[in-house]
């Protein structure tokens, strides 16, 4: 049993490793999303933020991990 519940820790440690990570990028979502439907921006625009801002979010949190 303690094999089954190390393997799906695992499991879920490759998708959910950095919880603020996940809801940083939740946030842009949303706040991209709102500026789309409510703002009047492009999507093209929405898409490049979207991928400007994972890009910036990834960095910090790399330079996070690696001054521990």
């Amino acid at each position: 049993m303690q094999f089954i519940k190390s393997i799906f820790s695992e499991l879920l440690g490759l998708f959910v490793d950095d919880g603020n990570l996940a809801l940083q990028v939740l946030g842009l979502i949303v706040i991209v999303a709102l500026a789309v439907r409510l703002g009047g921006l492009m999507p093209l625009a929405g898409a490049g933020l979207l991928l400007l801002g994972c890009i910036v979010i990834l960095a910090l949190s790399l330079r996070r991990m690696l001054r521990r």
